[in-house]
């Protein structure tokens, strides 16, 4: 075999090509190594050293300044998009079937949009929702309430064990849970790794025979957002905080898990149905999207990396993408931003036109109930009645909690809120037949539900009586906690 000796020119091409490459891979692995430089002097000069955990978030600033600057942004409430923001909207204002959807519920009493993460301790104790509630039907309610706002929970749970935190009552904490949500929610004190405080999420993989302590990092950066961004409820005397994941992660699922368990949140008033109420499914939901399923993380679009004097972080002003499309979208897709936020309006507008159809026609659903119990209807007639509207409301509020949902995984949503829709409309439909079992053929009158106000006085709350009781609750209880507090260095100084 003859071999072909190279030309001049082109052993001169090869060796500069080769030269090149070799400088490119030096540059890369110099770049590493100041990285892992940079990371190790940080760690290794840490003016706080941390052991345990540790609750007050500034105690972080000294060492983390960038990521703990970032978090404090969590604070502001500037941006707004077509479908939320961080801005706290009324959204029984501007959506008063909600109000006659949770008749019996305390969110009947108050639901805003969500703000940051630096407002959750703030935002859960002036709830109408919190507190000596009103209704002498329902009871105080439970400390679990408290276990997704603050990194004092992990330190309770220490203290006092998992099953004796849950097993109490929400006011009993008052004095010891009042730091925001923070770092040690998602990261070791001592080693910065991110890693699960919240028991719920590890023992609701274990029953499903999965262990999460192999997660790989990318996966941690959705599963410390999923220890609180989930379907969850409240099992048991002992209030314990549970997954319903045993069966799966779909609506459907979920929903079997319930049915098994004979499980509701509460009895409606006006139809007597016995509601499941959806927390916040957001986590289910991703994964049942496009990004979910190629492995987007939640962190790679709430908080994406930034650089800033030569050094690349994850932004911890954990917020909408669309508030920075730059970093978040466009970070894979090539379209302008006009493009891309359209794209995310265009999906979130076609799901919510099928949620107002749903919320119309399950608002008649409850009252034509009401009416046909009125009527004299049995428990027998009323049996299909209630489950279809079960089934409706279960998927409306599965499918409207979990906030991002319509962008997150728009086909299931729609699939999920369609359905909701098909249900109400039977359950209208068994109603009425109902009906005129008990001798009324006529259409049943609907009450002027037009405003917040008019909707609340319709399922017979006293609003007046509500905030004046949480008036006289803020102006005497909480100061007493924040003094107990400060006065135990257990709340931050600044």
């Amino acid at each position: 075999m003859i071999k072909k000796k190279l030309k001049s020119w082109q052993g001169w091409l090869l060796f500069v090509g080769s030269m090149i490459i070799v400088f490119v891979l030096g540059l890369c692995v110099s770049a590493l190594m100041e990285r892992r430089a940079e990371v190790a002097s940080i760690f290794n000069n840490r003016k706080n050293v941390i052991k345990g955990i540790e609750a007050r978030n500034e105690r972080y600033n000294d060492d983390f300044p960038r990521e703990y600057q970032t978090w404090t942004e969590t604070a502001k409430t500037d941006f707004e998009s077509e479908f939320n923001g961080n801005i706290a909207v009324d959204v029984l204002e501007k959506r008063p079937e909600m109000v006659v959807l949770w008749a019996g519920y305390a969110f009947s009493k108050d639901y805003s949009t969500p703000r940051g993460h630096m407002h959750a301790i703030e935002d859960i104790t002036a709830s109408l929702r919190t507190g000596a509630p009103m209704n002498p039907t329902e009871g105080p309610q439970p400390s679990t309430c408290w276990t997704c706002k603050s990194p004092d929970v992990p330190r309770m749970m220490e203290a006092l064990g998992v099953d004796s935190f849950y097993h109490n009552k929400w006011a009993a904490f008052g004095a010891e849970i009042v730091n925001p949500i923070g770092c040690s929610d998602c990261h070791d004190s001592e080693t910065m790794n991110l890693h699960i405080s919240r028991p719920a999420l590890i023992e609701a993989f274990q029953r499903q025979g999965k262990d999460i302590t192999k997660a790989t990092p990318q996966e941690m950066r959705s599963l410390v957002c999923a220890q609180c961004h989930v379907e969850y409820y409240f099992k048991g005397d002992g209030k314990y905080l549970t997954f319903p994941w045993d069966k799966g992660f779909t609506v459907e699922d979920m929903e079997a898990y319930y049915d098994e368990a004979g499980f509701y949140d509460y009895i409606h008033k006006l139809s007597r149905t016995p509601i499941l109420k959806a927390q916040h499914p957001d986590y289910e939901i991703a994964q049942m999207g496009i990004h979910g399923q190629r492995g987007v993380s939640c962190s790679d679009c709430h908080m994406p990396y930034k650089s800033e004097g030569g050094v690349k972080f994850s932004d911890h002003h954990i917020q909408s993408p669309l508030a920075m499309i730059d970093r978040t979208c466009q970070a894979c897709h090539r379209e302008s931003e006009e493009t891309l936020r359209n794209n995310v309006y265009e999906r979130q507008r076609k799901a919510n036109e099928i949620r107002n159809r749903l919320e119309q026609e399950l608002v008649k659903a409850h009252i034509e109930a009401k009416y046909a119990w009125d009527a004299g209807a049995t428990e027998d007639q009323m049996k299909d009645v209630l489950a279809l509207i079960r089934q409706a409301q279960w998927r409306w509020d599965f499918g409207v909690a979990s906030h991002g949902g319509s962008f997150h995984a728009p086909q299931e949503i729609q699939r999920i809120l369609s359905h909701g829709l098909d249900r109400a409309m039977q359950a209208r439909l068994a109603v009425s037949k109902v009906l005129v079992k008990n001798g009324f053929t006529g259409e049943v009158p609907m009450p002027d539900i037009s405003t917040k106000v008019k909707a609340q006085q319709y399922i017979g709350l006293d609003m007046d009586a509500e905030k004046a009781a949480k008036e006289k609750f803020l102006n005497t209880t909480v100061p007493a906690w924040l003094q107990k507090a400060k006065a135990a260095g257990r709340l931050s100084q600044k």
